[in-house]
């Protein structure tokens, strides 16, 4: 049976790998990495970076091109079914061909792979087809929300109180309701005319990497520098991810 880890490399920093990632990556031949372009060379680099430094014998750095997607589709459901599907199909070929039975690869996810990432899934589809036998398992990282809340010195719950997790294209009609720290990722081009201006934001970008940015105020104050400050950022480097935390105002205790 081939085996493949799924490790979670953390949001940019080489050393936000855990003990366990580096005793993962010393066990494997072939590291499976997707290409997804020019404008984000830096996403192979730093994959390849850190192969280089953890990976104490021979190994393969086997890279494929990311298959398209419609980023802007009429059915979001269906264009990432067809995505998922194609990814499967490739990495599927991929592992057939590179890992040999008893063998070992590895995919490096960015962040962790139980957090708005797709590799469990493509892993589950290729499994449930029964074409190659496969075993995988994961090896969590660190994520995206916490460098944002190492990165501002902050806890993301207020005392007792929830956090909310969701992405850019659930929140269209804003926070749910009673919602008072709602983390935000996955959000392609931040618009914050449709909120509560009195809600403080905590935004980063490249977290955990030499270029991070970090903004916080009332989003009221800063919406609109953080929108200018990212496309600049963008146009710089070619890509950006940034997530980001909403809070909503304090209120004092409850009287009778």
């Amino acid at each position: 049976m081939r085996r493949i880890r799924v490790i979670g490399i953390g949001t940019g920093n080489p050393e936000h790998l855990t003990l366990q990632a580096v005793r993962a990556l010393e066990a494997v031949e072939a590291v499976f990495v997707l290409d997804k372009g020019a404008g984000k060379a830096d996403l192979l680099r730093i994959r390849r970076e850190i192969c280089e430094r953890f990976i104490p014998k021979p190994y393969r750095f086997v890279e494929a091109q990311d298959p398209e997607r419609d980023r802007e589709p009429a059915d979001y459901a269906a264009a990432v079914e067809a995505w998922h599907a194609a990814r499967a199909a490739l990495y599927e070929a991929l592992i057939e061909r590179e890992v040999g039975e008893g063998a070992c690869g590895a995919i490096l996810v960015w962040g962790d792979p139980s957090l708005y990432d797709s590799t469990l899934r493509i892993l589950e589809r290729i499994v449930a087809r029964g074409r190659l036998a496969l075993s995988y398992d994961v090896v969590p990282g660190i994520t995206s929300v916490q460098a944002l809340a190492a990165g501002h010195r902050i806890a993301l719950n207020r005392i007792g109180g929830p956090v909310h997790i969701t992405t850019g294209r659930a929140l269209a009609d804003g926070p749910p309701p009673r919602a008072d720290s709602t983390v935000v990722m996955l959000d392609g081009d931040p618009r914050f005319d449709h909120l509560d201006p009195d809600l403080t934001i905590y935004w980063g970008a490249y977290l955990g990497m030499p270029e991070e940015i970090l903004r916080t105020g009332r989003l009221g104050d800063v919406g609109a520098e953080i929108r200018r400050v990212r496309a600049e950022a963008r146009a710089r480097h070619g890509w950006i991810m940034d997530t980001y935390l909403l809070r909503a105002p304090e209120t004092g205790p409850e009287t009778d």
